[in-house]
């Protein structure tokens, strides 16, 4: 016998699959995301902390144009798998290429703001539509 337990062994073609079939979209589409955040070196959301300076990616949820103390800001909701951040450019009404479903990587520094994650103004890079 050996001593992994079953989560930790690699699984076979048959039980991916199974795997694969009784999950739900949602679910498929989080750990794909995740599986993204771990290949690109980035740091998944939901490990990041208050102050901290990180580089995460994900995909874009929804776009906003929400303004803060009189000021347009362009926010959006980025998603990696493992939870959701706020990231707000101030000042802007619209940003190219910032879409709901459109892949990004984001760096800057975390803030908490009314127990969410934020992120102002950061450096972005747009990843490509489709297949990579």
């Amino acid at each position: 016998m050996s001593a992994l337990p079953r989560s930790e062994k690699p699984a076979g073609r048959f039980r991916r699959m199974l795997d694969r079939l009784s999950s739900s979209q949602e679910d498929l589409e989080s750990e794909e995301l995740r599986e993204d955040a771990e290949t690109t070196g980035c740091t998944r959301i939901g490990d990041c902390q208050d102050r901290q300076i990180v580089t995460v990616t994900g995909t874009l949820r929804t776009v906003t144009l929400r303004p803060r103390a009189g000021v347009p800001a362009l926010e959006a909701e980025l998603f990696d798998g493992s939870a959701a951040l706020d990231v707000v450019w101030l000042g802007r009404r619209s940003i190219v290429g910032i879409e709901p479903g459109r892949r990004l990587i984001a760096s800057g520094r975390i803030s908490l703001s009314r127990g969410r994650r934020v992120l102002f103004n950061p450096k972005y890079e747009l990843r490509p539509l489709g297949r990579e």
